[in-house]
C-alpha cells in the first residue's frame, strides 16, 4: 500500500466509530470530577464492564442483557469507588489506581476460569449490536458524496455510537441548565457554600458517582459488543487515561471535552490507516512506532494544555461537614 491508496473518508468513517469509547467514559469523568471527586478509575470500570457485557451477551446471546449488566458491575464499582471518597474520605488517587489494577488482573483470571480461551471470551457472533441503516441508503448509496455521507457517515454505525453523540449536549444541558448540574458544580467549587445553601454534598457527589458508572459502562460495552466482538485482556489499552486527558483538554466543558475525543479518535483512525503503508520520504513505518500515536499526542495535549487548565476547586479534596 502506498501514501496515494490513503483514504480521507475511511478516516472519517473510523473517527466517528473510535470515539464514543472515549465520549462516553470522558462525559461519566465530567460528573465524576465537576462533583469534586477525581476519577482515576475510569479505565478500570470500562475494563470491567466490557469483560462483563461480553460474557454475559455471549452466555444469553443477547447484547442487551450483555449491556445492563456491564452496567450493573460499573455501577458497582462506581459506588464501591464513592464510598472510598465520599464516606471515608480516603485518597481518591489511590482508590481509582487500585480499581484498575484489580480490574485489569481480575477480568483476566475470570475469563479464562470460565471460558478456557487464554482471558478472552469467545467471538458473539450474532449476540453483537447490529448496525443501523438510515431508510433510503439503498436509494442514494450510488449517488457521489450524498451516497457516502448518507450509508457511511451518517449511517451503519451502532446504536451505542448515536447515543454517545446524542449525550454530549444532553451533558451540557444537565450541567448548566438544571438544578442538579447547579448543585453539581457547586459540591466541585466550593462546597462549604453548597453545604450552608443545603445542598447535601455527600448525596450529590454519590449521584454523581451512579451516572458515572452507568455513563463508563456503556465504553465497555461498546469496546466488546459493537467493536471486537470479544473481550480481550486490557482491551481498552488507555481509554480511560485518553478520556481523562481529553478533559483537560476540554477544560472539564462537555463541547470542548467533545472535541478532545474526536481529536483522539482521529489520531487513532490515523493509526490504523499507517500500518502497512509506505510513506513519502520515510518510507514504511514500523508498526511499533505507529501505535505510539495517540499517546504521544496524549503527552503533548497533556505538557501543553495542563498549566491552562483550570480544574474544580474542590476536586478531590474531601468536605468535612463544618460543625
Amino acid at each position: 500500500m502506498t501514501f496515494e491508496d490513503l483514504h480521507l473518508g475511511s478516516i472519517v468513517v473510523s473517527t466517528v466509530r473510535n470515539a464514543p469509547v472515549l465520549i462516553f467514559a470522558a462525559m461519566a469523568g465530567l460528573f465524576a470530577e465537576r462533583s469534586g471527586v477525581i476519577d482515576i478509575g475510569l479505565e478500570g470500570k470500562i475494563l470491567a464492564s466490557a469483560f462483563v457485557s461480553a460474557a454475559v451477551a455471549f452466555t444469553t446471546q443477547n447484547p442487551w442483557y450483555g449491556i445492563l449488566a456491564g452496567m450493573a458491575v460499573s455501577i458497582a464499582l462506581a459506588t464501591l469507588q464513592g464510598y472510598v471518597a465520599v464516606t471515608q474520605k480516603g485518597n481518591q488517587l489511590v482508590a481509582g489506581i487500585a480499581i484498575n489494577i484489580a480490574m485489569s488482573g481480575l477480568t483476566f483470571v475470570v475469563a479464562q476460569y470460565f471460558f478456557q480461551q487464554g482471558g478472552r471470551t469467545p467471538d458473539l457472533g450474532e449476540a453483537r449490536l447490529f448496525d443501523v441503516v438510515l431508510p433510503g441508503s439503498a436509494a442514494v448509496a450510488d449517488v457521489p458524496v450524498l451516497g457516502w455521507i448518507w450509508t457511511k457517515l451518517l449511517g451503519g454505525h451502532s446504536v451505542l455510537v448515536y447515543l454517545a453523540f446524542a449525550l454530549v449536549p444532553l451533558v451540557h444541558w444537565v450541567l448548566y441548565h438544571t438544578r442538579f448540574g447547579l448543585r453539581l458544580r457547586a459540591c466541585g467549587e466550593n462546597p462549604h457554600a453548597a453545604d450552608a445553601a443545603g445542598v447535601s454534598v455527600a448525596w450529590t457527589r454519590y449521584s454523581a458517582m451512579l451516572i458515572a458508572g452507568m455513563l463508563c459502562s456503556f465504553s465497555g460495552a461498546y469496546l466488546a459488543i459493537v467493536q471486537s466482538g470479544f473481550f480481550l485482556r486490557d482491551m481498552s489499552a488507555g481509554a480511560g487515561y485518553l478520556a481523562l486527558t481529553a478533559m483537560v483538554f476540554g477544560n472539564w466543558r462537555p463541547a470542548y471535552t467533545f472535541l478532545g475525543c474526536l481529536m483522539f479518535g482521529f489520531f487513532g483512525a490515523v493509526q490504523i490507516q499507517l500500518e502497512g503503508v509506505d510513506l513519502p520520504v520515510v518510507g514504511r513505518i514500523p508498526g511499533a512506532l505507529i501505535q505510539m500515536v495517540p499517546y504521544v499526542v496524549t503527552v503533548i495535549v497533556l505538557a501543553g494544555l495542563m498549566a491552562k487548565s483550570v480544574a474544580p476547586k474542590a476536586i478531590g479534596v474531601p468536605f468535612v461537614k463544618s460543625r
